[in-house]
């Protein structure tokens, strides 16, 4: 592997595992704040006992996606300091507003959050928890308006003197087409990760303690996955086809469509040459791709080979086709991987509605192995995101520069490799503390009502 190769892969290393905690928080942070309010309209203290067993996995989890994402914004410098230079005015201001709500918003009212019990008015002491869901939401909105000008460069001119991009409109960087896009698909992901999470805590716990509390945990999980992976299916489908209409090449590679095709098909398996040029088994969806592409069965869908063409007398010589086989089995092993969580959860929901108990041995094989459905989520979402990045290639900033373009000059293999190896190493660590952090809080009782700090008397209710 060469400089570049190595510098993609600590970025690769750096941004997924720093992505594993973010769709928790987002996810957390909301349903902290829906159990919360529930607390507050019905006085059920069993909604609020989860409130702060939720909130205490979201303190957790947030603190550590701070520090990982802290990182994630020194990669710029560190590793790609040419795309930095010459796209720091259109990336600066995301980067700058999502650290300032992190920082300052989601940490100053999580913090207001955690002191605040019996301290504060219930309703000022609820609403800093949905300031905080709502800071989590915005931070993703925000920082996926730089990852969408990556996608479709949009707002921004070049500087005729020093070739830099200038940023035009905020709003309209805001308003970019695959921002709407992605926003609400990455939103329905993060549902999915934070509700396998819940449920795979809620079936250990109750499985070992029988507290009815985890039950309505578990079950809570499950719906937040199910629904989570319905509305991801709903606005995938959506996000594919301004994918087809921005990056034709993406679609493509998706599908390894080497030939512009009329009512394409959609292949759900297939095998052949490591490069897809050469398939000798497929299993084929009529229409599918089409479907997918446009929304019409009977529209054209752009080869890579004519797309490849296409590209050369519009951008130059050169190869613009992404790692075929990558894409192909990314794009198929997000949507199957998906779709399996969410069948296991709706599965579990039937299992135990009405408060039925697993009877059947394969049921009760299955309450066994729920503790690892967070996985299943989580894969999804860092292979979505495996497909997103390397489908777009060779560009960094799409038929505006390359990814070659964007490397820090100077930098050698000796400092790439010891820098990943020493991001690997703590990360790692930080992996251990907080898995060890997570599984330390779920061991933890539900707190009775009786043992729970009581409200101040003279605390007003607004």
């Amino acid at each position: 592997m060469d400089v570049l190769d190595l510098t993609r892969l600590q970025f690769a290393v750096v941004t997924i595992y720093h992505y594993f905690f973010v769709p928790l928080s987002i996810s957390l942070a909301a349903t902290a704040a829906g159990l919360h309010l529930t607390w507050l309209r019905t006085s059920n203290d069993k909604y609020r006992d989860l409130t702060k067993f939720v909130g205490k996995l979201l303190i957790v989890t947030f603190a550590v996606g701070v520090v990982t994402g802290l990182v994630q914004e020194f990669q710029f410098g560190m590793g790609w300091s040419s795309f930095a230079r010459f796209y720091g005015d259109v990336f600066g201001p995301t980067l700058a507003i999502e650290g300032m709500l992190a920082f300052f918003l989601e940490a100053t009212f999580l913090a207001l959050w955690y002191f605040g019990w019996d301290r504060l008015p219930r309703t000022v002491h609820a609403a800093t928890i949905v300031i905080v869901a709502v800071g989590t939401v915005l931070s993703a909105f925000i920082i996926l308006a730089a990852n969408s000008f990556m996608q479709h460069p949009v707002a921004y001119s070049l500087d005729p003197v020093t070739g830099r991009a200038h940023l035009d409109s905020f709003r309209e960087l805001l308003l970019n087409k695959v921002n709407l896009a992605a926003f609400p698909h990455t939103l329905a992901g993060a549902v999915m990760v934070g509700g396998s999470l819940l449920l795979a805590i809620g079936v250990w716990r109750f499985k070992a303690t029988a507290e009815a509390g985890f039950r309505t945990l578990a079950r809570l999980g499950a719906w937040l996955t199910v629904a989570g992976g319905a509305f991801t299916a709903i606005t995938g489908d959506h996000l594919g086809k301004v994918m087809t209409e921005v990056q034709p090449m993406k679609m493509a590679a998706a599908e390894a469509l080497y030939e512009t095709t009329t009512g394409a098909p959609f292949s759900a398996f297939a095998l052949g040459k490591l490069d897809g040029s050469e398939p000798f088994f497929t299993v084929d969806i009529p229409y599918l791709l089409s479907i997918l592409a446009t929304g019409d069965p009977h529209s054209t869908v752009q080869g890579i080979n004519n797309l490849q063409e296409q590209y050369v007398a519009q951008y130059g010589p050169g190869s613009y086709i992404p790692m075929i086989p990558v894409a192909f089995w990314s794009f198929r092993l997000m949507i199957g991987i998906g779709m399996v969580a969410m069948l296991v959860a709706a599965y579990y929901l039937w299992v135990t509605r009405k408060g039925r108990e697993p009877g059947r041995w394969y049921d009760r094989q299955l309450i066994r192995f729920l503790p690892l459905i967070p996985l299943l989520p989580t894969a999804a979402n860092s292979i979505g995101w495996v497909f997103t990045e390397t489908a777009r290639q060779p560009w960094i900033a799409f038929g505006i520069s390359k990814v070659a373009d964007g490397i820090s000059p100077g930098l050698t293999r000796a400092e790439v490799i010891a820098s990943l190896i020493g991001f690997a190493l703590i990360y790692g660590i930080v992996a251990v503390v907080w898995y060890r952090l997570i599984r330390h809080l779920s061991r933890q009782p539900l707190a009775p009502a009786a043992e729970a700090a009581p409200e101040r008397a003279d605390a007003p209710v607004y």
